[in-house]
């Protein structure tokens, strides 16, 4: 059962993100017309929510590059490689917030800086908060979901493989999804 309760005013709470249960999608298009997912499993980061200015809040997220996996052997081999993420030379992902849009009282735009490679891009997360909620230990826990997509050679994430039919083998556009879980 979930319990929600009123935050505190004029409170900034630090959130530590529960690997466990927290999830960090990509999705690509694979000879044009196939959805591919993947996911990082690990991943860290903090939460700095202000609970009477959210405008005020920060997010900071480290991704294992290493920890992909799209449950294909194979597929994860070769994204881990010199050819996409180059995981030996460039170890991690990383998201730093640089502000926030409050969009409403559970939306907000989350802009920031994306860093895949040594590439940095500013990305903006569209975010909702899901819930509040206290957990069977008792810790006080909270819960986003955001989404947003990128090109990938923006980052220098650029091989790909003509088609003998037309097109490519593997997609520009990738849709990044998040379902982060944050304790107190």
């Amino acid at each position: 059962m979930t319990t929600h309760s009123e935050p505190e005013a004029g409170t900034r709470n630090v959130w530590q993100f529960d690997p466990n249960h927290t999830l960090v999608e990509f999705v690509a298009k694979h000879m044009m017309i196939t959805t591919v997912r993947g996911r990082f499993k690990g991943v860290q980061g903090t939460l700095i929510l202000d609970e009477t200015d959210p405008s005020r809040s920060s997010v900071e997220v480290d991704l294992d590059a290493a920890s992909l996996y799209s449950g294909v052997d194979y597929r994860d081999n070769h994204l881990k490689s010199g050819d996409f993420l180059e995981v030996e030379k460039y170890p991690k992902i990383t998201f730093k917030s640089t502000r926030v849009e409050p969009a409403g009282s559970d939306h907000a735009r989350v802009i920031g800086n994306l860093t895949i490679r040594d590439v940095t891009r500013e990305v903006v997360l569209d975010t909702e908060l899901t819930g509040r909620a206290k957990n069977p230990m008792g810790q006080e826990v909270v819960a986003f979901d955001a989404k947003t997509s990128i090109n990938r050679k923006d980052f220098g994430l650029n091989w790909n493989l003509a088609l003998e039919s037309g097109g490519w083998l593997v997609g520009d556009t990738i849709k990044i999804e998040i379902a982060a879980e944050g304790v107190r």
